[in-house]
Order: C-alpha cells, then structure tokens, then sequence
C-alpha cells in the first residue's frame, strides 16, 4: 500500500490505478444496472410505473445518504470509506441480481444508491486532498470522462447479455466490475493524513453550523449546480420521451442518444486542460447555457435530423460541464469538515439529480411534455446568473479555498 509524502510530486498518471481504472469498473456494471432495471422490475410483474419509483430508489438511497457519507468519511478516514462503499455495492448487486420481488429490487437498489453516495463522496474527498488547485480541472473531469466511458460501455454490454441470456446475468456486471474496483482500491489506493482527532474534537462543528458558516457557497454554486444536474437528468429523460412523441423508431432514438453520448464523452479531456488553465466559472456557465437552450429547442423539432442537431447540442453542452459539479465542491471545501461539507454539498446537487425525472412527469401530467422541457430549460437561465453574478472564480483562490 502506497503513502502519499510530497504533493509537490504529484502527477495525474499516479491516479490511474487508484481512482480512473475503478470508476470506469464501477461505471460499467452501473451502466449496465440502470439501463436494465426498469425491464427487470417489469420482469419481475411490476406495472412501468413501478420500473419507474424502482428505477428512482437509487436516486432516493444518494440524496438520503450523502450526509452520513460525510461524517462516516470525517470518523473513518477515505481509504477505509472507500472499501466499505465498493463493498456494500457488491452486496447491492448480488442482492439486486438475485431478488425475487419488486420489494427485494425496491431494496437492493436503494442500498445501491446509499453505497454510491459514500463511494463518490470517498473519491471527491481523496481527490480534494491530494490534487494542487492547479491541476485539480484535469483530475476531476477525467473521473467524469472516466464515468462516460463506463456509462457508455455497460448498456452496450448489458444488452448483449440480456439478449442471449437474462437480466440476472446483467445485474451480475455490477458485482464483478465491484470486484475488480475493490481490488484496485485495496491494492493502489494511498494513505491520507485526515483532520487529526484532537482538532475534530476541539472544533466539532455539526452539518448545520458547516452550513451555516458556508451558506452562501451552497445557495449560489450549490444551486448553481443543482439546476445543471436538473437539466442533465431532463437531458436524459426528454430525448427518448420527445423521440417517441414524433413518431421516430426505436433504432432512431438509439443512434440520437448514442451520438449525442458520444460528443459528450469526447470533451472531458479538452475541457479539464481548460478549466485549470482559464477558470471553472466558464464551464459552468457555458454548460448551463447551452443545456438551458437545448432543452428549449427540443420542443420544436419535428423529425431525425433536426433532433439529432438538438441531441448534438445537448451532448456538447454536456462535456462542457464534465466534472464542474465536483470541480467547485473540490475547490470550495475547507479542509477542516471537509467531509461534512462536501457532503452537504452534494446533498445539495443530488436534490437536482434526483428531482429532474419526477419534474418532467409532474409538470407533463399537468400540461405537456413540451411545456415541461420549457420549463425546466427556462429554469437553467437562473443557475447562468448566479454563476456569472454571484460565484467566485475558485481557480485563482490559492489552496483551492482550503
């Protein structure tokens, strides 16, 4: 097992073993899970509207989470947080790949939500402490790239397995990509001194006096990138709704969603040279922007090939942001209570992710599917605002605001 001694030293290759290579197993079987949970719970005699809470338990299990990720990361220290998330994703996936009802699947998937959160939590607290403030852009969005990478694979994979065999066997990528990350983990993951003890216990603030003293952080950045993950999970829900409500083939929505994937997991390299070497306020407003506009346009598109103009659009908005989110979390938290506010900080992001579906179908089921998208595309506008009239550009804090 490794020891980090000179930060000075530090080299973004040095992470390849420890943190890309188990995101991208990690991401792999997630892929492959998310995209074939719905059918399973359908499979298992559940009604689309049952696939759809089952589908959204994971989301429940990260928002619900992301707190108690932050203490048990300040208690545990982040090497051992990280081999208890990768272990309880395992747990997850075998509970999820062998359960014989709706409530079983409801479960597994919730305790695989609550085992993300500490296991993303973990890595963006690792990463936070290790990386200079100047190459911190680069980092992170490759953890980003490295989430496209997996999130592209699984449900390539995932389809493959489930045409010749079945959804047990797609669930399993999950236990094995886990494997292979905690191996990974237990093998290259370094130590990190943590806040030392006497210092937690002399000035243990809890999560409110965190948020307290750091409210304006998380009510302008914190919103900020709320509304972008918002506008990513509509992103993901209106182009196969919007696809399916012109009349497009499933084949046409595939290849929509699969270019459109494929421009967004080509950015995150060229993106995190730039945020390091221009700034993150840019990035985040340009993502929002664009996402903003492309979830306005969608409405009026009426056949392939304008769509696909409006999937590209949204697919380069997208990689625009590749990372931000954990980017500005990175730089904005201190380095005492770390851990509780970056879990309090993504708490907050995670309320967006999480909310966007249920969004979409709410205000559809009162009005329409175009008035939804609107709406939620006019709602990105604010978080453009708050990140050009209230965010601080974090790349010229030196220490990264630690």
């Amino acid at each position: 097992m490794q020891t980090i001694e000179n930060a000075k030293q530090f080299k973004i290759r040095s992470l390849t073993n420890s943190v890309y290579l188990p995101t991208i197993f990690i991401s792999i079987g997630q892929g492959s899970v998310l995209s074939f949970v719905p059918l399973f719970a359908k499979d298992l005699g559940g009604s689309i509207a049952i696939a759809g809470l089952v589908f959204a338990m994971r989301g429940l299990g990260i928002v619900v989470f992301d707190i108690p990720a932050g203490l048990i990361i300040d208690k545990i220290g982040q090497r051992k947080s990280h081999l208890l998330s990768i272990i309880f994703i395992t747990i997850s996936a075998l509970c999820t790949a062998f359960s014989q009802n709706i409530l079983h699947l409801s479960i597994s998937v919730f305790i695989f939500g609550a085992a993300t959160s500490l296991w993303m939590l973990a890595r963006l607290s690792f990463v936070s402490a290790i990386t200079p403030v100047d190459q911190r852009g680069r980092v992170i969005s490759l953890i980003g790239g490295s989430h496209r990478i997996g999130n592209f694979v699984g449900p390539i994979l995932g389809g493959f397995i489930a045409q010749y065999y079945s959804f047990v066997e797609v669930m399993l990528v999950l236990f094995v990509g886990a494997i292979g990350a905690l191996i990974m983990i237990f093998l290259y993951l370094p130590h990190v001194e943590n806040t030392p003890k006497t210092m937690i216990e002399k000035d243990s603030n809890s999560f409110v006096a965190v948020f307290r003293e750091y409210k304006y952080i998380f009510l302008t950045a914190g919103t900020a990138m709320l509304l972008l993950q918002v506008l990513r999970q509509t992103r993901l829900v209106m182009l196969p709704l919007w696809s399916d409500s012109i009349g497009l083939e499933p084949k046409d929505i595939g290849l929509i969603i699969g270019i459109s994937s494929a421009v967004d997991m080509s950015l995150f390299l060229p993106v995190g040279v730039a945020m390091d070497r221009f700034g993150r306020r840019w990035a985040a407003g340009a993502s929002l922007l664009l996402m903003s506009l492309s979830m306005i346009l969608i409405t009026s598109t009426n056949d392939f090939g304008s769509l696909m103009l409006v999937g590209l659009l949204s697919g380069f908005a997208n990689g625009l942001g590749s990372g931000i989110g954990m980017t500005l979390g990175a730089d904005f938290a201190p380095q005492r209570h770390q851990g509780q506010f970056l879990g309090i900080w993504r708490f907050v992001t995670d309320i967006g992710t999480s909310s966007g579906p249920f969004i979409v179908a709410g205000v559809a089921g009162l009005a329409t599917l175009s008035i939804a998208s609107v709406s939620v595309g006019l709602s990105g506008l604010i978080g453009v605002l708050l990140v050009w009239k209230k965010v601080p550009e974090t790349l010229r804090k030196k220490g990264g605001g630690n």
